[in-house]
């Protein structure tokens, strides 16, 4: 059980993170961070070279062409922008000097890894040119295009490989524990750093938001905490995978509507987000949306964001009547996941000593009052708590009051997911005799409230059964 109150991202600029642990190194992991380098290093300079070769070999016979929004022309050439463009491999060896231990390099490794290869792919099945003839320059910012231009061709564009690895990198220094003036000169000098490639007529604009993409989820694929969304972490739904899917691909076909300008940025980013929610029910489980303490990861916010936003929309119009939570017994409320003024508003009943529990993986917990704490089991929307999640559930609910805390447990609409933790409740605590006593009291509670009855399906009725027989035999 977690007394920590979750607080959401502040407005912070681009990709920034908050302060992440001290670094301490410990044996094995700068030797690591060594052989990750010896085997990047070839790996990045063959497999860019081929397929910058490859495109090379395609643009002879006209079949590449480029990709740009007519005010590009309008973008500035600022020659010492390559400067900063060029620190990007700087940082990408310094990069591994951040990781404490063998896990974190080869988490970093693998990022790294997998940027390369979904960037080489993408040149290899898209490859586009950059059209814009670059003035000639002299000096010192002369002689890095020059450099720069004896191993790079104008090919290669979408997804920008600088773009994703900056992504990569950039988590990597901002999670130092350093002061904000140093925290300050790092998201300055990233911002920097992206913004060159374009200042430098290096990349379109479309590089730009696909390499975004395209590092966000590499970051999402070897996550900090947590297994990784490409293990099996729970049984899958191909039913409710196929509505994500069938979403997907309608996002898809608009964005290829012709006339569509900039908008069908935002449509292919609706569709990378129910493309991964599919994922989620079809494979990764809960562990996909990557809720830790009521916040998601980074690459989780940014990915899922439209998914998130539209759940959010969603959770508000079916419960706009009847926002307040109810009282099913005495310390214990039911419903929505709450706003950060609800939930101090409500804090006031229990005198400031309250708890969330929180049962949503989709959306982030509000941020709480100091007093206030924070606990939760995340579970997939439409899907059935299992019975595992109900035992652990009232043993945690039953820690908060033995804290002496009112408990607000919460889902996106507080009719499911919340409903079949407090009718375990009921059950556990001895109020309800059996489930379906626990249930009526529910739907009494709710009825008085003038709440819509809450919505239990035969596999949740299942699970409460089960946990039901398994206080029955505690206790006999």
């Amino acid at each position: 059980m977690s007394g920590e109150t979750p607080a959401e991202a502040a407005a912070v600029p681009a990709l920034a993170v908050p302060a992440g642990e001290q670094v301490r190194w410990l044996p094995g992991a700068f030797k690591r961070g060594v052989l990750w380098l010896v085997f990047l290093g070839p790996f990045f300079f063959l497999s860019y070279g081929f397929a910058n070769q490859h495109s090379a070999a395609l643009d002879a016979t006209g079949a590449v062409g480029s990709f740009y929004f007519g005010w590009e022309r309008n973008l500035p050439f600022w020659p010492w922008t390559i400067i900063p463009y060029w620190t990007t491999d700087l940082l990408y060896g310094f990069a591994f000097l951040c990781c404490r231990d063998k896990a974190a390099s080869n988490r970093l490794g693998l990022r790294l890894l997998s940027v390369q290869f979904i960037c080489v792919i993408s040149f290899l099945l898209w490859p586009l040119r950059f059209d814009f003839i670059r003035p000639p320059v002299e000096g010192l910012s002369g002689a890095l295009f020059d450099i720069l231009a004896g191993f790079d061709m104008p090919y290669n564009q979408a997804p920008s490989l600088h773009i994703a690895l900056l992504v990569v990198i950039w988590r990597q220094f901002a999670n130092l524990s350093a002061p904000c003036a140093v925290r300050a000169v790092i998201h300055a000098w990233a911002i920097l750093i992206g913004v060159s490639v374009l200042t430098t007529w290096q990349h379109h604009f479309i590089d730009v938001p696909t390499g975004l993409a395209a590092g966000l989820f590499c970051l999402w694929l070897w996550p900090e905490k947590g297994p990784s969304p490409l293990k099996r972490n729970s049984p899958p739904r191909p039913d409710l995978a196929f509505r994500y899917g069938i979403g997907t691909l309608a996002a898809l076909a608009l964005a290829l509507v012709q006339g569509l300008g900039t908008i069908w940025i935002a449509l292919g980013w609706i569709a990378i987000s129910l493309a991964m929610v599919a994922w989620n029910y079809i494979h990764a489980g809960v562990a996909g949306f990557q809720k830790q303490h009521g916040r998601h990861s980074l690459a989780s916010r940014w990915l899922f964001a439209p998914y998130t936003f539209g759940a959010h929309i969603n959770a508000r119009l079916w419960t706009r009547k009847h926002p307040a939570p109810i009282l099913v017994t005495e310390g214990i409320w039911l419903g929505r996941l709450p706003s950060t003024r609800e939930f101090a508003r409500w804090a006031t009943t229990g005198g400031g000593k309250v708890a969330l529990f929180d049962l949503t993986a989709e959306l982030p917990a509000p941020r709480l009052p100091d007093s206030a704490a924070y606990d939760g089991l995340p579970c997939l929307d439409l899907v059935p708590v299992q019975t595992e999640t109900l035992q652990e559930a009232v043993r945690r609910i039953a820690h908060l009051r033995e804290e002496g805390r009112e408990v607000w447990i919460a889902c996106a609409l507080g009719f499911s997911r919340s409903a079949a933790v407090a009718a375990a409740w009921l059950r556990y605590a001895g109020i309800a005799a059996n489930t379906t006593e626990a249930v009526a009291r529910l739907n009494t509670a709710r009825g008085i409230a003038g709440v819509d009855r809450v919505v239990l399906g035969e596999s949740d009725l299942a699970a409460l059964a089960a946990f039901d027989r398994q206080q029955k035999e505690a206790t006999s």
